[in-house]
């Protein structure tokens, strides 16, 4: 049985997901908290599997690309990857504590 990646992540699924999102860096888990704010409730299981792809990174390299030091190469050079850094990165010129109150 084939899995239909479009479809909407489930609450065990999401409830998984949260747990593996867990980082060491502050800065990290302030995008990560931020993101789960605004999407969890929309996210597919695509974009599921590749936040769990960018959670294999170690902190430091997430964080640069979070915050457009780097862009994805190799493995998560993928349109999945990109559209859930899209989704995670602070708008353009914001400091993450301003980003964390904007809700």
């Amino acid at each position: 049985m084939q899995e239909d990646l479009d479809q909407p992540l489930g609450e065990r699924a999401l409830s998984k997901l949260r747990w593996r999102c867990r980082r060491g860096l502050l800065e990290n888990d302030l995008l990560i908290e931020r993101f789960f704010e605004r999407h969890q409730h929309q996210l597919t299981v695509r974009q599921g599997h590749a936040l769990h792809l960018l959670m294999e990174l170690p902190d430091n390299d997430l964080l640069d690309l979070l915050l457009r030091r780097t862009e994805p190469a190799g493995e998560i050079n993928r349109d999945d990857v990109r559209q859930v850094i899209a989704m995670l990165r602070p708008a353009p010129g914001a400091n993450l504590s301003e980003n964390r109150q904007e809700n």
